[in-house]
């Protein structure tokens, strides 16, 4: 590749960014790159209504990024290049991120580090990427970098892959019996965490042999029997397609475990919805939605969603209540699907070529995780959540700056034990699990304990004892943080990150004019619960709106039979049918003009919510608090 082209840096401060927009060729001189480019700021969740492929996404790559992109900048601005710092890639795990740079013409990405699903993205859709920013210069002294090479210098699979020409002519062959594992498949045991025991356990170790590694390290790269596999309206579409090219009509692998959401779009025609947002989105969601009914009638995959044969609800709540099982290996397309991880499994979320590869062969990659193991001791006081205990954790500078990280293509996997696990149930336990991916993270995975047995029980009628994961005594982590929840105080995200965090105590005095209580985060029974708590015999402050979403059918049932929707509702709240809405800017709840929002949603990236306006990411009950009061409140002060 030479230089043909201009070289974007995403700088932490706008007014560098405007300057290359309007034809600066910039002289990078160490000025901070901004952390975290994430993939809502790569590509909107409006634009990803409008379809996945390059031409359609290119023009909308980067728009207003940092309130100073405007549409089809990049693209028209000749960029071959783009230079950001670290974390790039943070967020969602729509592949259509990386389409949309190619569809922008950039060839070449450059960052510090790169989040594990958009680097994967990448892989397997042919970007070339690297973490040496002096590549720019030899581009820009007129050498000619063989950035294909770049991929040389990747782990055996990754590299494997790549020679292949990607994931999917990978998958033809390995169909074929021409593949073979890249990997030592005869090697000694050692002693494992519960990560490694589940990975271990279903690695592909050839064709017609039974799956199972004595043991894995972190850094092996190996495929594993994929158990349940999910797609929704966002995902479908480009899922199917590449699945169809590559496949053709071929049967899935065990369509049984396989299910598709319709829950991000059903909310954009709620009453309260901006009509902006609606003539914006409504009309191509609805098409993303047909190409996924069509593609369930085609390929024989349950389908869930209003009126549909298999319950409403935000996938993730649904995965966990109804399919994931301890020990399996749970993936969707969607970057939170580590709330499973609280039934310990190995659960994560995947790009669209991915799933395709796992629809078809039932494999899925993965790169053997670095554990952390997380003992929490003690009991929670003065309203404390497990909210709280992960936006304490992942805004930790150890988390927040992946010190955790030797090379580019590390993993990271938060294991929770300890007694302490005990004092809250699976729906507050999954909010710990939900937000490992928020800092960074790939996964989280609760080791058995007694709220995982009783929620089985109740819910598939037996504990599964025998299913369940335990790490040996003697198991190797990166790491053993040990947290007592008295030293743990009540913590908020600012704007713009999850990562953010702040003790409540320190936040100052901030006014809040919408409240949102709803996602696979915030809305589950024991949330609304925990709201309604603080909001009985009170009312909301005066210019305040509140809006109410269950995670799920069941949760809605149970709330309404609990007497919580109606006490949301007599307060004057919008309470909606279960979907994914609000957290991504489809439904009730987006910020309006001059408004600030508590949310209890997991990511609050700028925009993410549909439109500009500052979003602070709180507990439940803080939350509620708030909206009692107006101003981010500490709710033992009611």
């Amino acid at each position: 590749m030479k230089l043909t082209g201009r070289v974007l840096y995403l700088t932490d401060d706008g007014d560098p960014i405007r300057q290359q927009l309007d034809g600066v060729n910039l002289d990078y001189s160490g000025q901070p790159l901004h952390y975290g480019v994430n993939t809502d700021l790569m590509i909107s969740g409006a634009a990803c209504t409008l379809g996945y492929t390059g031409p359609i996404l290119g023009p909308w790559f980067l728009e207003n990024f940092k309130e100073v992109v405007r549409n089809d900048d990049v693209r028209s601005g000749g960029f071959q290049v783009i230079v950001g710092g670290d974390a790039y890639g943070s967020g969602s795990s729509r592949e259509v991120a990386v389409v949309a740079h190619q569809g922008a013409g950039i060839e070449l990405v450059v960052a510090r580090s790169f989040q594990r699903i958009f680097q994967e993205n990448m892989v397997y859709g042919g970007m070339p990427f690297t973490t040496d920013l002096t590549v720019v210069d030899r581009l820009k002294s007129g050498e000619d970098v063989d950035v294909r090479g770049f991929f040389a210098a990747l782990p055996p699979f990754f590299r494997q892959v790549a020679e292949e020409g990607g994931l999917l002519a990978y998958g033809i062959k390995l169909l074929g019996g021409q593949i073979q594992p890249c990997y030592a498949t005869n090697v000694p045991t050692r002693p494992l965490n519960a990560v490694e025991k589940i990975i271990a356990r279903k690695a592909w170790i050839g064709a017609d042999k039974p799956d199972g590694l004595a043991a894995v390290a972190p850094g092996d790269q190996v495929l594993c029997r994929a158990g349940f596999r999910g797609v929704h309206e966002y995902t479908a579409g480009m899922v199917v397609a590449l699945y169809k090219e590559a496949f053709g009509s071929a049967p899935m692998t065990d369509p049984s475990l396989i299910a598709a959401f319709e829950d991000h779009f059903v909310l954009i025609d709620e009453a309260t919805v901006p009509a902006n947002v609606k003539k914006a989105r409504l009309e191509p969601a609805r098409q993303l939605t047909r190409e996924m009914v069509e593609a369930c009638d085609a390929f024989g995959i349950r389908l869930h969603g209003p009126g549909r044969a298999y319950k409403a609800g935000v996938c993730h709540r649904i995965v966990v209540e109804d399919y994931a099982r301890p020990g399996t290996i749970v993936v969707l397309t969607d970057s939170h699907t580590p709330t499973a991880g609280v039934l310990n499994c190995f659960s994560f979320g995947v790009g669209s070529t991915a799933m395709a590869f796992a629809f078809r062969t039932g494999l899925i990659p993965v790169t053997v995780p670095k554990v952390v193991r997380i003992l929490v001791h003690g009991s929670p006081k003065g309203g404390l959540s497990p909210k709280d205990l992960i936006l304490h954790l992942i805004g930790d500078p150890y988390f927040r700056e992946e010190q955790w990280r030797t090379s580019p293509t590390d993993t990271c996997v938060m294991q929770f034990g300890g007694s302490a696990l005990d004092n809250w149930s699976v729906d507050e336990l999954s909010v710990l699990t939900n937000m490992t991916v928020e800092g960074g993270l790939m996964t989280g995975v609760v080791e058995p304990c007694q709220p995982i047995r009783d929620f089985l029980l109740a819910r598939r009628g037996s504990d599964m004892q025998s299913e369940m994961v335990h790490p040996d005594d003697d198991a190797v982590y990166e790491r053993v943080i040990d947290v007592d929840l008295d030293a743990v105080p009540l913590t908020v995200a600012t704007p713009g990150d999850s990562r953010n965090r702040i003790t409540l105590a320190a936040v100052g005095d901030v006014a809040i004019h919408n409240v949102v209580i709803a996602s696979c985060t915030g809305g589950s029974l024991a949330d609304l619960r925990a709201a309604a708590d603080v909001l009985r015999g009170r009312t909301v402050a005066a210019g305040v709106r509140v809006t109410v979403t269950p995670s799920s059918a069941d949760v809605a049932a149970d709330a309404q039979r609990e007497g919580l929707l109606d006490l949301f509702r007599a307060l004057g709240a919008v309470v909606t049918p279960p979907g994914c809405g609000s957290c991504i800017g489809n439904g009730p709840g987006i910020p309006l003009a001059g408004e600030v929002t508590a949310s209890t949603t997991n990511r609050n990236f700028d925009r993410r919510m549909g439109s500009a306006g500052p979003v602070y990411l709180v507990s439940p009950a803080i939350a509620a608090a708030s909206a009692v009061t107006g101003r981010l409140t500490d709710p033992r002060a009611l």
